[in-house]
């Protein structure tokens, strides 16, 4: 456990000015078998303190690979400085934020190391399920991987706390061909989530159902056939319509990316979707259920709020920073974090998700005459304009309202604005994802959601 030794150093703070100081410690862990070969084995770990001071409308920041009262005052002093330099070239002239009140978050999670030797022999029994069962794959690959964030905070005005975010996650990927020999693989997160690897998985038993369903999934695109290009009618299942609430919305309502000339800065309060979308930043609670990676305290000393993004097809809000909050008149809600002691928070998502409706997926099929049902995807990106594309690995055809062939890999592409104001039926279950990286310049752990979307959007074809 990350041990206190920078609350006392609190009366170090400058009068008059507003100091972060944040000790860390991250741990990552990962084991890879492939085709039953130990080809990745790694432990890593990092910690430090860092201090941020805001003088005037300018930041003063420093950090240290050591975690030690001595290191806190110097970082402190080094950040408070810098401060005070910049302001005096500068010159802003901004003043404070407005003060939030004081408060405490308790330590949510205690991060517990697992040795080392039980990562790999979870996933050889794994393995050895695959290679028993399903001899005839190409290849087949076994991943596990934990991490953790541990941070205590200390501010001037606002929360302080000791929050820990660990999280473990197996990974699947099964690889084949064609008839006519073309490869094709796919790839799931198995399992996994928010806690200690020991926490989740007590027995490989549990993945072997998921194995055989990824396996069966593996089999109908085996089979499958190129989906025709042009704009579709398509239900996007939960993974993408969550890759789009994070890639292609999220990213344009982060305050820093407004700022810098996103399309959500004139839509403000203007409809960018249809009136059945919803889509809300959870901080740690919905109310379908806990979110899938919880955040009490951001690294401003804000607690975190749900932030409510669109609503009914209006968009309401953007996630700020306390800076970014002043500016645009809104409320922090706890945004701003940041991946490693020596980084600097900046605006991040969540759990970012699209919010159920009221239709049932099995109605949703049976309404659509030609077009596709799209339930995964392994990568996507999205610009300032929120103009998209997205890799779609798997998915069915539609015909008459009824499944039909699996497809191979293809894209859909858009502008998510206007894409989602062609929703015009929402499922009433929500999928979530959390295995993931967000790659804004630092890395950080999110989660993404939504339900099932019946729109309209450009599909790649072959």
């Amino acid at each position: 456990m990350l041990g206190d030794f920078i609350s006392e150093k609190r009366t170090l703070f400058s009068t008059g000015v507003h100091t972060e100081l944040r000790a860390q410690e991250n741990r990552q862990r990962r084991v890879n078998l492939v085709a039953g070969n130990l080809t990745t084995n790694n432990r890593t770990e990092t910690s430090g303190v860092s201090a941020r001071v805001y003088k005037n409308g300018v930041y003063g920041f420093s950090s240290m690979a050591e975690c030690s009262g001595q290191a806190a005052e110097t970082v402190l002093k080094a950040a408070t400085e810098n401060a005070v330099f910049m302001d005096s070239h500068i010159g802003k002239e901004k003043g404070n934020y407005p003060q939030i009140p004081a408060g405490t978050v308790l330590l949510n999670k205690e991060v517990v190391d697992t040795e080392q030797k039980k990562y790999i022999e979870f996933a050889r029994d794994l393995d050895d399920y695959i290679v028993k069962k399903y001899p005839k794959l190409s290849s087949r690959t076994v991943s596990i991987s934990a991490d953790s964030m541990e941070k205590r905070i200390i501010t001037s005005d606002g929360y302080s706390g000791h929050i820990a975010s660990p999280r473990a996650y197996v990974y699947l990927f099964l690889n084949s061909e064609t008839a006519a020999g073309v490869p094709i693989e796919l790839f799931c997160a198995a399992a996994g989530g928010f806690g200690n690897f020991e926490d989740i998985f007590t027995d490989p038993a549990m993945i072997y159902p998921k194995i055989d369903e990824l396996y069966e999934k593996l089999m109908h695109k085996r089979e499958g056939v190129y989906a025709e290009a042009g704009k579709k009618t398509v239900i996007l299942g939960g993974f993408l319509s969550g890759m789009l609430a994070h890639e292609a919305v999220g990213h344009t309502v982060e305050a820093d990316i407004v700022l810098g000339g996103s399309v959500a800065g004139p839509a403000l309060n203007k409809r960018v979707a249809s009136d059945l979308v919803t889509m809300v930043d959870y901080a740690h609670t919905t109310p379908f259920g806990p979110a899938p990676l919880p955040v009490f305290l951001d690294d401003e000393g804000t607690p975190a709020e749900d932030a409510v993004l669109i609503k009914d097809g209006i968009l309401t809000g953007y996630m700020n920073s306390r800076e970014t909050a002043e500016h645009f008149g809104m409320k922090p809600q706890g945004n701003a974090r940041a991946w490693s002691f020596s980084d600097e928070p900046l605006i991040r998502m969540r759990n970012t998700a699209v919010l159920p409706g009221k239709d049932k997926l099995e109605d949703m099929i049976a309404s659509v005459e030609d077009g596709y049902y799209l339930t995964d995807t392994v990568n996507g990106q999205a610009d300032l304009t929120g103009e998209f594309m997205f890799g779609v690995s798997m998915g069915y055809e539609i015909k008459h309202g009824k499944l039909g062939r699996a497809i191979l890999d293809t894209t859909i592409s858009g502008v998510a604005f206007d894409m989602l104001k062609s929703v015009d039926m929402v499922s009433d279950s929500v999928i979530w994802s959390s295995s993931g990286f967000c790659g804004k310049k630092q890395i950080m752990p999110v989660g993404l959601g939504g339900p099932a979307l019946r729109c309209q959007v450009m599909v790649g074809g072959r």
